[in-house]
């Protein structure tokens, strides 16, 4: 991971429901780039828990895809492949990781998260994108985006703690 300090900001104890659901969001994007902190190449990609092969790496390089996924593909309509998984590899974000650049992953997760943010700043919670025919609004989104991130945040501290001991990091 690239050298950085991670700084997580508490959501509003008070505000409306937008600013409380973009809050809570960056807060568990940061989280999970928080429990990365200070870890090499090698750690994150330890695969802690035989048999799963989930790791840090891997979980960084899952909700890139996961941000690419509702925010690229179903919000903003584009055609987006996955970049680490395929039809023919459907669990290459966890799966690939032994030789897998960290850096990369890092630099494809901000990007997706920093097209996620301008996405998500013009539009109204109401308004919809469409996912495999469903219409679906920006505010189950941001409400599913904050699901997805605190179950794998849960990884993520199981899988830290394994690694170096840092529990409740």
């Amino acid at each position: 991971m690239p050298d950085m300090t991670i700084e997580r900001a508490e959501p509003a104890y008070t505000a409306n429901e937008r600013e409380m659901l973009d809050g809570w969001l960056e807060y568990h994007r940061a989280t999970l780039l928080w429990k990365c902190e200070g870890m090499t190449p090698g750690q994150l990609r330890q695969r802690a828990v035989p048999p799963s092969p989930m790791s840090l790496l891997g979980l960084v390089r899952h909700m890139a895809e996961v941000e690419r996924a509702w925010f690229r593909r179903c919000l903003a309509g584009e055609d987006a492949p996955g970049r680490y998984y395929s039809g023919d590899d459907p669990h290459g974000d966890f799966d690939n990781v032994d030789s897998a650049d960290p850096d990369e992953a890092f630099a494809y997760f901000h990007a997706e998260c920093d097209f996620a943010r301008k996405v998500a700043s013009a539009m109204a919670l109401d308004d919809t994108g469409s996912r495999r025919g469903v219409t679906i609004s920006l505010r189950w989104v941001l409400t599913h985006m904050i699901e997805e991130y605190a179950r794998h945040n849960g990884h993520a501290d199981f899988l830290r703690e394994r690694i170096d001991g840092a529990a409740g990091r």
